[in-house]
């Protein structure tokens, strides 16, 4: 999973995230997803979630089991 089709992105399922102040290094940042804030069906960026942390980022790939 690249994270940039919607349909692979649940709630309650782990993923890494990159937050907005992170963007220029790449930094991953991993947790549980509690909300979906994208609307369309993917973005070349990855798809905008929230994690139950409260923090606010893009999907780039999976989290570990």
């Amino acid at each position: 999973m690249d994270g940039t089709k919607r349909s692979d992105i649940k709630p309650g399922i782990r993923v890494l995230i990159v937050l907005k102040k992170d963007q220029r290094t790449g930094k991953l940042t991993e947790g549980v997803v509690k909300d979906i804030l994208t609307n369309s069906p993917q973005h070349p960026h990855g798809i905008k979630v929230r994690l139950e942390s409260g923090e606010v980022g893009r999907v780039k790939g999976a989290g570990s089991q």
